[in-house]
């Protein structure tokens, strides 16, 4: 299993960004595949996760503001961030559930 995260960078506050997670070695369409963050410090926490039949989950804090999405024909998972806060600053990772396996996530600053 690989998961490759990208799309992160350096963003002013109220800015947008696509984060994509593309995966290889599972049967993606199979899986609920979440979106994680963590900032130094912190411990890694759910940001949303999007169900196999596309039922969305988001965590308080990004709910109204973020996206998470998917195309199974392109085992690729998305996560749309609007109106980003410098609170969002943190690396992002994806993960299939039940899958012991992480990517090396995307970093996202958000800063002015």
């Amino acid at each position: 299993v690989q998961l490759v995260e990208y799309g992160g960078g350096l963003v002013q506050p109220g800015g947008s960004l696509r984060l994509s997670c593309v995966a290889s070695g599972i049967t993606f369409s199979s899986y609920t595949i979440s979106w994680y963050r963590q900032a130094p410090g912190n411990e890694r926490e759910l940001v949303a996760y999007i169900r196999s039949a596309g039922i969305t989950v988001y965590a308080d804090s990004v709910k109204g503001r973020f996206t998470i999405s998917r195309d199974n024909a392109k085992n690729t998972a998305y996560l749309q961030m609007n109106s980003l806060k410098p609170e969002d600053t943190a690396v992002y990772y994806c993960n299939p559930q039940g899958i012991g396996v992480w990517g090396q996530g995307t970093q996202v600053t958000v800063s002015s």
